[in-house]
């Protein structure tokens, strides 16, 4: 249009192409049309031409002058009706979000859950009308009523009472721990008596491999309940416990609650694995938080952060397994009820590995009991000089290890069925890992037999001492720890104390060292129960008088020469029967723990 308005050059011309193209109605068209005079013509599509223009200028300003007072919030607010508009076409408008706060609200009531929980989720249900379903909140207020809704408030599964039953399952499970047990039964029995008692807290205390973690899971099919472990170990943050406050990205209940939620029941048997391994940090002390879920009084009324609600735990049983008790705080100590598990006897192992390992092993390396047959020989050579430990987990490796050579064998075609012999055990496993400590077999002053407790069970410990001139000085050797060197010389005061009632020349010990030595050297050793046999060592040594080879001893001594108790006993006696030795000096205050000696062992010894 442009070039050919250019190419114009009569006036009446310009007029009416102009006329033409401006936007003009019909009868101001007619009337250019109708004006004969060119100035006329002209004048009149000019003004309308200006007019145009005039209106084309003000709209421009209007347009500069709504954009820039056209806010980002403005916009939004634009973009989310437009949104409503295509939610509405999808069918997921507010009516959506209606049928889904109602959905809600009935699983809530279905639930059975408490009036005030009730409240608490009446109010974000209201909120949750109001929230955009497009905003993150929506989410956040739908996964927490989702949460209270699944939690089991009122789901408790029944117990199975058969007091017999039980037995037959932990018997079938687990040999021996009696005491254990016993405790078990009598929660059953309580149960039985009194249906809405409160579960206790028990705590498993034991070496590791006795059997503490997978004793939980007996309980659990005892009991017909549900059964989950939580492990401890290591864990620093105490919203594990506790859960996180909702005004996190990602915040969710702690593990308890979480646990609750996947059994559906109320009264499961948890595990909490490892409780003297916790840790703290920045984040908190889960063993604090644990103060409150580990109360029979104050569990009733749980609040997670996240649920904001109480959620009783009373009638959950709670089990806790730990290895030693030092790194436990008191007040959760105190909370509760400890049953000690103890490291198994030689026969102990022995019929757990006939009962149960060896027919798992089969079992795993896909061996039948005609192809690898086992006898108790070569069982108690596996024990005696393969292992050292108080539970299984080692001496199930063991045999493990026979089996897999055994499968080999039978898988190769070389044999068809092996009898496992001791012979057959040290050439798959090689020499003797463990050499026992035996009693001595000759007396002589200054050296006497010591009972010692270790992690992995009792050994004995010959305690040495020597002498010769000097100018009164003491030596000790043997990686002894603090205490036990504070114990020689308590002994040692105590010696020279009594030195006229023992027959010694007082003048004798300023001209004279003493030297006292505990093998091995190379292993640490510490504690005051050798302190009766430093005492004797001692006074052995000064007397000239030999001390019978066939009696150990254990027991602290102080420095008025009273015996005080000590720890471990049965661990010591199984320790001094290993040894060969049949007579045992003991503290008159440990008479009351003979009860915890097995009989075989009792029988064996003085």
């Amino acid at each position: 249009l442009r070039v050919a308005l250019l190419n114009i050059d009569e006036p009446g011309a310009l007029a009416d192409f102009l006329a033409g193209v401006v936007n003009m109605d019909l009868a101001q068209r007619q009337e250019v049309l109708e004006a004969l005079d060119i100035r006329d013509r002209v004048r009149r599509v000019q003004q309308r031409v200006s007019a145009q223009l005039e209106i084309l200028q003000i709209q421009q300003k209007l347009q500069k002058d709504v954009s820039s007072q056209f806010t980002d919030m403005q916009r939004r607010a634009y973009l989310r009706e437009q949104i409503k508009v295509i939610q509405k076409e999808l069918g997921e408008g507010e009516e959506e979000v209606g049928v889904q706060v109602e959905q809600l609200r009935k699983r809530m009531e279905e639930a059975g859950t408490p009036k005030e929980v009730l409240v608490q989720a009446e109010r974000e249900l209201k909120r949750l009308s109001y929230v955009p379903p497009a905003s993150a909140e929506f989410s956040v207020i739908v996964s927490y009523i989702e949460t209270l809704s699944e939690l089991p408030w009122n789901t408790l599964s029944k117990d199975n009472l058969d007091l017999h039953r039980a037995q037959r399952i932990l018997d079938r499970d687990h040999y021996g721990l009696e005491k254990v047990k016993r405790r078990l039964i009598e929660y059953l029995a309580v149960r039985k008596l009194n249906p809405t008692g409160r579960g206790p807290i028990l705590c498993f205390l034991g070496p590791p491999g006795v059997g503490k973690t997978s004793l939980g899971q007996s309980i659990a099919d005892a009991l017909g309940r549900g059964f989950a472990r939580m492990s401890l170990g290591g864990m620093r943050d105490e919203a594990e416990i506790r859960g996180h406050r909702r005004t996190y990205i990602g915040s969710m209940p702690g593990r308890l609650i979480q646990e609750l939620r996947r059994l559906g029941t109320r009264n499961p048997v948890l595990m909490l694995d490892e409780v003297d391994k916790i840790g703290a940090d920045f984040r908190g002390d889960p063993a604090s938080a644990l103060l409150e879920v580990l109360d029979p009084a104050q569990n009733q009324a749980f609040v997670d952060h996240y649920l904001d609600v109480p959620f009783d735990l009373s009638q959950v049983l709670f089990i806790t397994t730990a290895n030693i008790m030092d790194t436990v705080p008191p007040a959760l100590r105190d909370r509760m009820e400890v049953l000690e598990i103890p490291g198994y006897t030689d026969h102990e192992k022995l019929a757990i590995a006939r009962q149960y390992l060896v027919k798992r092993q089969l079992r795993e390396n896909g061996l039948k009991a005609s192809q690898c047959e086992w006898t108790a020989p070569a069982l108690k050579r596996v024990v005696e000089d393969y292992t050292r430990e108080s539970g299984v987990r080692e001496l199930e490796r063991q045999v493990a290890s026979v089996c897999r050579a055994v499968a080999a064998q039978v898988a190769r075609g070389e044999r068809r069925r092996v009898r496992v012999s001791p012979e057959i055990v040290q050439e798959i496993l090689g020499p003797p890992r463990y050499i026992r400590e035996t009693r001595l077999t000759t007396d002589r002053p200054g050296v006497v037999t010591a009972l010692a407790y270790t992690p992995v069970g009792g050994e004995i410990l010959h305690i040495e001492a020597a002498r010769y001139p000097g100018k009164g000085g003491i030596t000790l050797t043997g990686q002894m720890g603090d205490v036990m060197e504070e114990s020689v010389e308590a002994a040692f005061s105590l010696v020279r104390s009594r030195a006229a009632e023992l027959g010694i020349g007082s003048e004798v010990f300023r001209d004279t060292d003493i030297h006292v030595h505990v093998p091995s050297g190379a292993v640490p050793k510490d504690g005051p129960s050798a302190g009766i046999a430093m005492f004797t060592a001692l006074a052995s040594l000064f007397m000239d008088r030999p001390v019978r080879a066939s009696v150990a001893m254990t027991g602290e001594v102080t420095l008025r020469g009273l015996v005080l108790p000590i720890g471990g006993l049965k661990e010591k006696s199984l320790a001094a029967v290993r040894a060969g030795i049949r007579q045992v000096v003991i503290p008159k205050l440990n008479e009351k723990d003979l009860a915890d000696i097995p009989k075989n062992i009792k029988d064996r010894l003085r």
